[in-house]
């Protein structure tokens, strides 16, 4: 069932997006009993789940708490097949939360908003999608995700190439004929990394384009039995506090002990520990030292340049491999399996672009510095305008017809990654400043959001308001309080997606809160327990 929306239709609340976040918040408003419609450019509900069918596509946070804790009978109707999900059984799973708590009738698919301004008359958002539907809410909530704008670099001549050209996030959903086809892939980061491991095999030739080399942690799945399913569940009471307890929201808290503080023997034998865990353990639950210590950083950095280093052939290639220009963890970590290796087929060539730059695309392949490859498929990796592109591709005006996109262009401002001054009744998602922006388990910080966003909704309802967006100095302290915690670290010093660095011209700051999940929720509830002082409300 698809929802019917009327034009001109008015609304308590238009959410956009129908991903995890976008399906919850649906769920919590429906719940005050308001009226709720959600606006979803694909033809069906999952967010990233839905767009990424790339080869290889799987979560790299264990699939126990990579879910919803707000319904008991979900949890214990839900069977999770493997420790990692996959992209279809994650796909299923908000399919299942779609159909069992009957969301689809407030979802419009196929619909994407084009412009949402604030009229200040009426106090309500004015929408308008690209069909030319036309829509009013008293409350515009954007559940877009982090990674929802696909960055495609302005390669000279793309136009040309006569073969196939496909970036990861917009996958055809028929898939693609790979076998026997000289395919080239262009980046190495997170997605990269799996579309590379899972190709290689199937290829005739396969081409690695890398800008950045990349660390990455073996992962160690495995498929679960009914008593493997029956121990995850009996621990779910203890997991939902656990997640909320530690660093980035996963539920495993950091080492105890300062990296320093331990002998080098005892220091070696945690690390190793940590990696054979086959998980994201050695970077979110490890030494915390990592993101702001450089002398520790550089010890655990060589220990997993080691790693890497003694599963690859070829010391030139390894070389090229393995990451020099920043230290480990300081920028997004992946999980792999077998994407070392791969570089000791045959059928694999890796390009480093800093020695070898791309020049432009050709009708048969790419053009770099040392000569023409002829390519069938070229495969864009490159990646996303993280935190702000989504929201920017969407016409927003505030008060006095502010553009978000023009103000964000010289300086990306918001208050806890929640709302934005200037901008009435706007709630954010995964926005920058907040630690769903990044440094995150994102079903964790992302339904923390959510049930932040409900209890303010129901506050100006019971207290008789209806308008609310944080001050200015309220805006500026969030703000000065972030770039503080964020320039004590190695992260905001290192160039990346997490910085805005893979954006030219994009204001360069740390786009995800680095404070720790603990600190933020304790941010955010002290605003709630003060009714909402900094904030004004009309």
């Amino acid at each position: 069932m698809t929802a019917s929306v009327q034009a001109g239709e008015t609304l308590d609340a238009l959410i956009i997006g129908a991903g995890f976040t976008g399906l919850y918040q649906l769920w919590s408003l429906r719940k005050l009993g308001l009226k709720v419609q959600v606006l979803e450019t694909a033809p069906d509900v999952g967010g990233t789940w839905y767009w990424n069918c790339y080869p290889g596509a799987r979560t790299d946070s264990p699939s126990n708490i990579y879910q919803y804790w707000f319904s008991d009978d979900l949890l214990d109707e839900w069977n999770w097949n493997e420790r990692y999900a996959g992209r279809a059984e994650s796909h299923a799973y908000f399919r299942h939360v779609a159909d069992r708590f009957e969301l689809r009738k407030d979802i419009r698919f196929n619909t994407r908003v084009d412009a949402a301004h604030w009229d200040e008359a009426t106090s309500r958002w004015n929408l308008r999608t690209q069909d030319g539907t036309t829509l009013s809410a008293r409350f515009l909530i954007t559940a877009l995700g982090p990674l929802s704008a696909p960055l495609v670099p302005p390669f000279k001549g793309h136009e040309t190439f006569k073969g196939q050209l496909v970036h990861t996030a917009r996958w055809p959903r028929e898939g693609i004929d790979l076998k026997g086809k000289r395919v080239g892939v262009i980046g190495t980061g997170a997605t990269g990394i799996q579309v590379i491991q899972s190709i290689a095999a199937e290829v005739s030739h396969l081409t690695v384009f890398q800008r950045t080399a990349n660390y990455a942690v073996p992962m160690h799945n495995k498929r679960y039995t009914d008593a493997d399913r029956a121990a995850i569940r009996a621990r779910y009471p203890e997991t939902r506090e656990a997640i909320w307890t530690t660093f980035v929201g996963f539920d495993e808290p950091s080492v105890p002990h300062a990296y320093f503080d331990l002998p080098p023997a005892e220091r070696r034998a945690t690390l190793e520990k940590l990696w054979a865990d086959g998980s994201l353990k050695i970077w979110v639950a490890g030494f915390m030292e990592i993101f702001f210590d450089l002398a520790a950083s550089q010890e655990i950095s060589e220990f997993v340049r080691e790693k890497i280093r003694a599963r690859i052939h070829d010391s030139k290639v390894a070389a090229k491999l393995v990451p020099q220009d920043h230290g480990f963890g300081t920028r997004r970590v992946p999980l792999e399996n077998g994407y070392f290796e791969i570089y000791n087929r045959d059928n694999v060539s890796l390009v480093d672009l800093h020695e070898a730059p791309i020049e432009c695309f050709t009708p048969k392949g790419i053009r770099t510095s040392a000569g023409e490859i002829e390519l069938d498929v070229i495969i864009l990796a490159t990646g996303f305008d993280a935190g702000t592109g989504g929201l920017t591709a969407i016409d927003i005006r505030g008060r006095d017809g502010v553009s978000l996109r023009q103000q964000w262009k010289s300086d990306v401002r918001t208050t806890m990654g929640l709302q934005i001054h200037g901008y009435p009744n706007l709630f954010t998602t995964s926005a920058p400043y907040a630690p769903a922006a990044a440094f995150c388990n994102a079903p964790t910080c992302l339904q923390h959001q959510v049930q932040w966003i409900t209890d303010c909704i129901a506050y100006l309802g019971k207290h008789g308001r209806t308008v609310i967006e944080p001050s200015a100095d309220t805006e500026s302290a969030w703000l000065a309080h972030h770039d503080e915690l964020a320039g004590a670290t190695l992260v905001a010093k290192t160039r990346s997606w997490y910085t805005g660095g893979n954006i030219e011209g994009k204001p360069n700051r740390l786009l995800s809160y680095i404070g720790g999940v603990p600190a933020y929720r304790e941010a955010c509830e002290k605003v709630k327990e003060k009714d909402y002082e900094g904030f004004e409300l009309a």
